[in-house]
């Protein structure tokens, strides 16, 4: 699907309709830690929220050491409907045992008290420093001083685009709209990351087979689209899988990797159902299932929008990775399956020789670690090295 379907707007996250976001400083991010002028408030704490409950999907970290936020969230996920997100930086409330995950279910329990919403309807997410405990005195000052400062500007989504940032150097966000069917239907986004970059997210935080072993990185959509649970999440799933789970920075993977999306429905389109989305599916496969009667242009230009949101804030967290002075991008041709070449790619992407090679300007294939092995005919083969890198 052409991107000429959807156009980029301002606004990111406060675009759709019906969404509101903050941004503060509650000093999670100790006062003066910054480095040389940079030692003021930065803000550290975030309100994203939906003025009707709203549908959510999320794709979790599957490293084998999960922080309390995931854990709160892939249970909550589970129901399909969320009203708020908090989130903070400075902290990233992981390996800090049975203190940690009631201090994640205390933030998401006053959350809800402060907004006065239904108990479940919150979600939260962390990120920082690990193996310390969270400020909840300082987290609960600033839960509800962002919520008097809610607003639907593009300021608004700037302030809490900037509170969920650690080692960042910028903020990351973007916003598209679209027509889907007759109505006009926006999706905004913010994300976060810059070190601990090779996201291998899943829906369960359970580790398939066919997912990289290996950020941290939190990304919040929002949007107005009316679209079902089941639908949202195989959407969700396509995006990320073609986006945040593709990119490197230094093949490490953090306890905190996150992505939500809520959609509120307040575009009033007609419902997009997870039976569409099967059906462009097996188009793109080559194969069509008969079923719905909606025109398939419809979910495919939801979903090429989803996709795009999610590919452009991947592309900034590896051009804001630490370190990092190129960017590039590695194509392998020629593989069996799918899993072969995100290994080969990997094995190149992730080589410290190659880096170092492309950091030089000097990439010579020498640098490319070939391994070989014997033929049946004796001859020598060269083929990519076939690691598994092993997550913590």
């Amino acid at each position: 699907m052409s991107t000429k379907s959807f156009k980029e707007i301002h606004g990111s996250i406060t675009a759709p309709q019906g969404f509101l976001a903050s941004g503060v400083f509650c000093d999670i991010k100790r006062l003066g830690t910054g480095k040389g002028s940079n030692k003021g408030p930065k803000r550290d704490l975030a309100l994203i929220v939906s003025k009707v409950p709203a549908t959510v999907a999320g794709m979790f970290t599957t490293n084998q050491v999960c922080a309390a936020p995931v854990k709160i969230c892939v249970e909550r996920v589970k129901g399909g409907r969320a009203h708020v997100l908090v989130v903070n930086s400075g902290n990233a409330n992981a390996c800090t045992g049975r203190q940690g995950l009631k201090d994640a279910r205390e933030m998401v329990r006053f959350t809800e008290q402060a907004l006065n919403l239904p108990a479940g309807s919150a979600l939260v997410g962390s990120t920082g420093r690990i193996g310390v405990t969270m400020p909840m005195d300082n987290i609960r000052a600033g839960i509800i001083e962002a919520a008097t400062l809610l607003g639907t500007s593009a300021g608004h989504a700037a302030n809490a685009a900037e509170a969920i940032m650690t080692s960042d150097t910028r903020p990351k966000q973007i916003a598209v709209e679209f027509k889907q069917d007759g109505k006009t239907v926006r999706i905004g986004g913010i994300c976060k990351g810059a070190g601990m970059i090779q996201p291998g997210m899943s829906a369960t935080g359970k580790r398939p087979a066919a997912l990289p072993l290996h950020a941290t990185m939190l990304c919040f959509i929002t949007t107005d689209a009316l679209i079902s649970p089941l639908a949202l999440r195989q959407c969700l799933q396509d995006a990320v899988a073609q986006s945040f789970n593709r990119i490197t920075v230094d093949g490490d993977m953090s306890t905190n990797d996150t992505v939500l999306v809520l959609a509120n429905g307040e575009a009033g389109n007609p419902t997009l159902v997870a039976a569409d989305v099967s059906r462009l599916t097996f188009r793109n496969g080559n194969k069509i299932r008969a079923g719905s009667r909606r025109p398939l242009r419809d979910v495919a230009t939801f979903q090429s929008a989803l996709n795009h949101v999610c590919l452009e804030l991947a592309k900034m967290i590896v051009r804001d990775g630490e370190g990092v002075h190129r960017v590039v991008t590695v194509r392998v041709c020629g593989a069996k399956t799918v899993q072969d070449a995100d290994a080969a790619a990997r094995a190149v992407a992730n080589s410290p020789l190659v880096k170092t090679s492309w950091h030089g300007g000097d990439p010579n294939w020498g640098r490319m670690e070939l391994e070989t092995r014997p033929t049946d005919e004796g001859d020598v083969q060269a083929t990519l090295p076939r690691r598994r890198a092993e997550g913590i």
